[in-house]
């Protein structure tokens, strides 16, 4: 019998996102309609836990639903819920980095290299950025190109944009040639 993950789905300032829990934490947390971001979670859960056991559960999700209304609220800047990434190592140590980021700054990619002593893996971060499971909490919208450029995102740029805004970061210019989906 595989692990079960428990999913809830809540509204926010940007949209619905879908959350999942384990036992261990919070594992993903996708955007848009439930119809819309169930079966990209499924995919993704049946790829990280093999045979996993996929069920509705709002309460085992209820400290993220309620850090995540908190946040957007503008009474937040820390995240408490405990996380349970899944990943490479090299993934693992990028995510981590990037909650190192505080609330209301930006890093670039080539920063976030330069932490983590690998100064020529830029675009190895940005594949790492692109595969956060847990954007927001694991605040990869936080890391924008080194020329202070928006550059893509998994809930899009806009959502991005929104996310920056409401930390305070100003706004970054965006570049259309810059919109690949790294979040």
């Amino acid at each position: 019998m595989g692990q079960t993950i428990g999913f809830t789905t809540m509204f926010s300032r940007i949209g619905p996102l879908l959350l999942a829990s384990t036992e261990e934490g919070l594992c993903y947390l996708g955007f848009g309609e439930e119809q819309q971001a169930l079966p990209v979670f499924q995919r993704w859960a049946r790829k990280m836990f093999l045979g996993a056991i996929l069920e509705p559960d709002e309460r085992g999700n209820q400290q993220a639903k309620t850090e995540l209304e908190e946040y957007f609220s503008g009474n937040r800047k820390q995240f408490d819920v405990p996380i349970a990434l899944h990943g490479t190592a090299f993934q693992k140590a990028v995510w981590q980095e990037l909650t190192r980021i505080p609330y209301g700054e930006t890093k670039s990619y080539k920063e976030i290299a330069l932490a983590l002593g690998q100064a020529k893996a830029v675009r190895a971060i940005g594949g790492a950025n692109n595969r956060n499971p847990i954007p927001i909490i694991v605040p990869c919208h936080r890391v924008i190109g080194s020329n202070g450029a928006l550059v893509g995102y998994g809930g899009g740029l806009s959502i991005k944009e929104q996310l920056l805004a409401l930390e305070g970061a100003g706004k970054p210019s965006s570049h259309p040639e810059s919109v690949k989906a790294i979040r």
